[in-house]
């Protein structure tokens, strides 16, 4: 992983910023964020973590409303903050796609459920960075899969973003299940997401 100090809070520089993010020649497959104003670059995902991806997407498809997408290289900016996250999986409503123009970002407040898997490189911006920004942005709800918690791997699922902090709604073992609350009202079952590296 390696960063690029930025101005800590972009204001008139975020233009330059995303720019810059745009237009750069960053290593292929890498993963290119700007966190808290910061251009963050973080090698490609290794097979497990695509593997759960991949579970938790084809189970949110089974209860998605049809004009809700589930994206896994979608930008979403919160400019305010110095934020243009790719998470993992983001679930927006297709009408906020629909009225963007050309290749701008998505507004993060339009997120309504984000999906983080850690990998050795980024899981202390997942659970800390990120967390807190997608509370800020008041994203309902926040699924945190940490393969490389300290003590064990582990999924939580935080939620009721208020005064920019969220709740944590539930927090279990891989192995265990975990409830989306409304309005997905879907169980995952974590037993089978790899538990290797």
């Amino acid at each position: 992983m390696s960063a690029l100090p930025a101005e800590p809070a972009p204001g008139r520089y975020w233009d330059e910023l995303v720019r810059f993010w745009e237009e750069s020649n960053w290593p292929e497959g890498s993963k290119v964020e700007i966190i808290d104003g910061i251009i963050v670059v973080t090698p490609p995902p290794a097979a497990p973590h695509n593997r759960i991806a991949e579970k938790v997407q084809r189970r949110l498809y089974s209860v998605l409303p049809e004009n809700w997408g589930i994206y896994q290289t979608l930008g979403v900016a919160h400019p305010s903050y110095g934020r243009l996250y790719i998470p993992d999986l983001v679930v927006i409503p297709d009408a906020v796609l629909a009225q963007l123009e050309g290749g701008d970002p998505v507004p993060l407040t339009t997120a309504e459920l984000t999906v983080e898997i850690t990998s050795p490189s980024n899981a202390s911006y997942d659970r800390l960075n990120k967390a807190a920004a997608y509370a800020q942005a008041g994203v309902p709800l926040y699924l945190l899969i940490d393969r490389f918690a300290p003590a064990g791997p582990t999924v939580t699922l935080y939620g009721e973003p208020e005064d920019n902090v969220y709740q944590e709604l539930q927090k279990v073992k891989f192995g265990e299940e975990v409830h989306l609350p409304e309005p997905f009202d879907l169980t995952i079952d974590t037993g089978v997401f790899p538990f290797g590296a």
